[in-house]
């Protein structure tokens, strides 16, 4: 689309003779159209409209920045970067969260320290580490915190609980909020799972969310801010062009790892089921080239597993069979048998049922050898892994009882579609 932009307006000057033929304002109406159509499919995230959306009343402020590795903007350009060389604002201090603020960190549940970035010169804080809720001390010399985090759309993504953990610190210590807002990768209309029940409440999910839940990070820090948090001082900067009923590759934003092991859009679109593998003895495809995508553990015979799996008509998707030898984590360097999920059609896919109907299958057909993990999980010592990502203990014990899959799917599809109705005031777009 852009070569025909340049072509429209280079070529009449290489050919004199077509000026004659067609009159100037043709041709600007064909450069108007060629722009509006570039333009009318781009997003532009919270960064990208940084300098025109700035709150002129934080203007001048020092000013804190919370950030990870996908922290950038359209033309790849870190917010840390483009942070430094803003004139809105004087850049103080930069926190980062779980894997750091530039993916410090590869593996998963690895504790960070702080340290002062070679880039800027600035103190970097980790919150994720001996700290998750920033400490006073950490704030001396702001006077707002930005957030600039790119989530992928599942509760037990830590990054929207480092937010939060923010918030409640900025209230405390009577400091601005500004969140530049990002797309939900999944888009924002399907919503799916449990929703937490808060003797559930954990480091993986701290406020009543469904799992998949269709909501941007700032119509997240919305929601929480007038629930919880209602005398925060909150600005949030607005995407434009972004649709709820888009994926990411439809925004024509480029896709940056978040964390290390988020390589890919395939990645996040099956990592709201995917990821309960974390609290079980199976392999979710962590030490492999497709983490998530890929499953399996020493003890599974790949096609009795499909063969199960085919049992539940899970739409939208292929189980491949497979064996696999991850490289580290779980059953790291021992041959696995288990299955490559291959989405082909993710309007249809339900990524949690797809996870739940897994772990059920496996426990059907190997009960001698699955196990669910024990504590301690992200910062719990006490309850079960499985549980506090499911945010409920039905589903381990559904499962357990030999409960159908329907079953459990319309239970938690009634509490995913009672707090649509919740969710609906605090939606931005």
């Amino acid at each position: 689309m852009l070569c025909k932009i340049k072509a429209a307006l280079i070529f009449p000057y290489f050919c004199p003779e077509s000026v004659s033929q067609t009159p100037s304002y043709h041709k600007i109406q064909l450069v108007a159209s060629l722009l509006s159509k570039v333009y009318s499919s781009m997003a532009l995230t919270g960064l990208d409209r940084l300098e025109k959306a700035w709150p002129k009343e934080l203007k001048g402020l020092r000013v804190g920045l919370l950030v990870h590795p996908a922290s950038v903007n359209r033309k790849l350009e870190h917010t840390v970067n483009v942070f430094f060389k803003s004139k809105k604002f004087i850049l103080k201090a930069l926190f980062g969260p779980q894997h750091g603020i530039r993916g410090e960190t590869q593996d998963n549940m690895v504790e960070w320290k702080g340290f002062r970035d070679l880039q800027t010169g600035l103190p970097v804080y980790s919150l994720y580490g001996h700290a998750r809720k920033p400490e006073p001390e950490m704030f001396k010399d702001i006077d707002a915190l930005v957030i600039d985090l790119q989530d992928i759309g599942s509760r037990y993504y830590t990054f929207i609980w480092t937010m939060e953990l923010c918030m409640q610190a900025c209230l405390e210590n009577r400091k601005s909020v500004v969140v530049l807002d990002r797309p939900n990768p999944l888009g924002g209309l399907a919503i799916e799972g449990a929703v937490l029940d808060m003797s559930y409440a954990s480091f993986v999910g701290q406020r009543p969310l469904p799992i998949r839940h269709g909501m941007t990070v700032g119509e997240i820090a919305n929601y929480l801010k007038n629930k919880f948090y209602p005398s925060l001082n909150l600005h949030i900067i607005k995407m434009h062009g972004w649709k709820r009923n888009m994926f990411f590759d439809q925004t024509k934003l480029p896709w940056v790892m978040p964390s290390p092991n988020m390589p890919t859009l395939d990645t996040a679109i099956v990592y709201p089921g995917m990821c309960l593998l974390e609290g079980t003895n199976l392999s979710e495809g962590r030490g492999t080239t497709r983490p998530f995508e890929i499953f399996g553990a020493p003890f599974i015979e790949p096609d009795a597993l499909i063969k199960r799996l085919k049992e539940f008509k899970i739409s939208g998707v292929i189980f491949r069979p497979i064996f696999f030898r991850p490289t580290f984590q779980k059953h790291a360097g021992s041959l696995c048998g288990g299955s490559q999920i291959h989405v082909i059609d993710r309007n249809k896919f339900r990524p949690f049922k797809a996870g739940v109907a897994i772990l059920k299958a496996v426990r059907d057909l190997y009960p001698e050898h699955f196990r669910w993990k024990e504590p301690p999980y992200e910062y719990e010592t006490q309850k079960m892994p499985i549980d506090i990502l499911c945010g409920t203990d039905r589903i381990r014990k559904d499962i357990a009882k030999g409960e159908s899959l329907r079953n459990m799917a319309e239970w938690w599809t009634k509490e995913s579609k009672a707090f649509e109705n919740t969710r609906r005031q605090y939606l931005i777009y």
